[in-house]
C-alpha cells in the first residue's frame, strides 16, 4: 500500500483523530460498542487521568495519503515495572485495517518508544493497564462485549501472530443466566459458611462513600496483590474510577465481606450498559442522553450484569467467601429483574476463581489474550 506514514500524535486535532478512529473503522461491525467520546477525551487527558502520574505514553497514527488507517499507543508504566520487577513496555489501542504492513509499522513505533525507555519486553493490548481494558478477543465473536470489555474483529488474531507476538496469558469471561440457579450443594455450603458466625457480608454504604472507598481500596490492593500482571491502584486512581462508578453503581450489588470484624473481600457487579451505548454510537448529545435515560429509567431495558470484580484477601481464601459473593449477587440480580450475567475477566491461571465460577453453573463463552515479544537491541 503506497504512501504509508506512521506519525506521532502532536496536536489536539491529531488526538481527536486518534480517539474517533475506531468509530470509522468499526462502523459496519455488528458487535462493536463505541465508547462515549466525551468520556474518552477525559480518559486521554493527562491533566485529569491520574494514570499519567506514574506512566509515560506516546500515541501514533497510521496514515495512507493523509487518511487515518490505524492507531496505537506506546506505554511505559513505572508503577507496573516497580511492583513486578520488570522492564516491560506496553502497547494499547491498536486498531487498524486488515493490513500487515500497517500493523507492523504501528507496533514498531510503540516498540521503539519502549526500547528508548530501556524496556526489554513489549506486551499488550493494554488500554492503559490491567486496571483498565485489556486483552485481544480471540473467542466469542457472536455477541456484544459486556460493559468495559474489549472488542476486535477476528482478523486481528492473524495480524498479531504474523507480528511475532506470542501468548503470555489468557483471560476468561463466563456466562450465567436465570436458568442456572445455584445447586443445592452450593447453597448448603454457603449456609454452612454463614452459620459459623465469623463471616459478615453487607452492601456498600453510599452515605459514607469516602470511608467505604478507602476500605475497598485496601481490600482490592490486598486481594489482588499476588495475581499475575497486578498493579496496585494509587489513592488518586481509585478515587478517579470510583467517582465514575458512583454515577452508575447499584449499591445492592456491591458487597463487602468481613471475617471476625476484619475486612476480607469485595465484590461488585454493574449493569451491562453496552446495549444502550451501542445505540448512542459514542455521542451523548443531542439524542444520546435521551436514549440513555429512556432505556435505563423509563423502558428499563437493561437485562444483564457484569460481575466486574471479586477478590478475597489471601489469608481468607478457601473459607467460601467467593461462593457467598456469587450466590448473593445471583439472588439479588434475579430479584432486580436481571436475566444473565458475565463474570469477567478471570485469569486462566486463577484456579480458585475458575473453579468457583464453574461450580456456580457459569460457562466460559469468551476468551481474551495478552501477547508479548522481546525487544531486540
Amino acid at each position: 500500500m503506497p504512501d504509508i506514514e506512521i506519525r506521532e500524535v502532536q496536536s489536539s486535532g491529531d488526538l481527536r483523530t486518534f480517539i474517533e478512529f475506531p468509530l470509522k473503522l468499526y462502523k459496519n461491525e455488528r458487535y462493536y460498542v463505541p465508547h462515549l467520546l466525551s468520556d474518552r477525551k477525559k480518559f486521554f487527558d493527562k491533566k485529569t487521568n491520574p494514570f499519567f502520574q506514574h506512566a509515560r505514553v506516546r500515541y501514533y497514527l497510521a496514515l495512507n495519503n493523509s487518511r487515518p488507517v490505524g492507531r496505537i499507543a506506546g506505554i511505559v508504566n513505572n508503577l507496573h515495572n516497580e511492583y513486578n520487577n520488570e522492564k516491560t513496555g506496553f502497547f494499547g489501542f491498536l486498531d487498524c485495517i486488515n493490513d500487515l504492513e500497517i500493523a507492523s509499522g504501528l507496533l514498531d513505533a510503540a516498540t521503539e518508544f519502549s526500547k528508548n525507555e530501556g524496556m526489554d519486553i513489549i506486551r499488550g493490548p493494554a488500554n492503559f493497564s490491567t486496571n483498565d481494558e485489556v486483552g485481544l478477543l480471540i473467542e466469542g465473536f457472536d455477541s456484544l462485549p459486556a460493559f468495559m470489555m474489549t472488542y476486535n474483529p477476528p482478523y486481528y488474531i492473524d495480524l498479531y501472530e504474523k507480528l511475532g507476538l506470542h501468548k503470555v496469558e489468557d483471560l476468561i469471561a463466563y456466562y450465567i443466566d436465570d436458568r442456572s440457579a445455584p445447586s443445592d450443594r452450593v447453597l448448603r455450603i454457603v449456609e454452612k459458611m454463614r452459620s459459623r458466625g465469623k463471616i459478615d457480608i453487607r452492601t456498600i454504604r453510599m452515605d459514607d462513600f469516602l470511608n467505604e472507598l478507602e476500605l475497598i481500596r485496601i481490600i482490592y490492593n490486598g486481594a489482588w496483590s499476588k495475581n499475575w500482571g497486578f498493579i496496585p491502584m494509587t489513592p488518586d486512581e481509585f478515587s478517579h474510577v470510583a467517582n465514575d462508578f458512583k454515577k452508575i453503581i447499584d449499591p445492592d450489588l456491591a458487597f463487602i465481606a468481613f471475617v471476625d470484624g476484619q475486612p476480607a473481600g469485595f465484590s461488585l457487579a454493574l449493569p451491562d450498559y453496552n446495549p444502550i451505548f451501542k445505540k448512542m454510537n459514542g455521542h451523548l448529545f443531542p439524542l444520546g442522553l435521551f436514549k440513555f435515560l429512556y432505556h435505563t429509567k423509563i423502558k428499563k431495558s437493561l437485562t444483564g450484569l457484569r460481575l466486574l470484580t471479586m477478590g478475597v484477601i489471601h489469608k481468607y481464601h478457601n473459607i467460601g467467601l467467593d461462593m457467598i459473593f456469587f450466590v448473593d449477587t445471583y439472588n439479588e440480580g434475579i430479584r432486580k429483574g436481571y436475566h444473565w450475567a458475565e463474570i469477567s475477566w478471570v485469569l486462566e491461571r486463577n484456579v480458585l476463581m475458575n473453579k468457583a465460577a464453574i461450580q456456580m453453573g457459569a460457562k466460559p463463552y469468551k476468551k481474551y489474550r495478552i501477547y508479548e515479544k522481546p525487544i531486540l537491541r
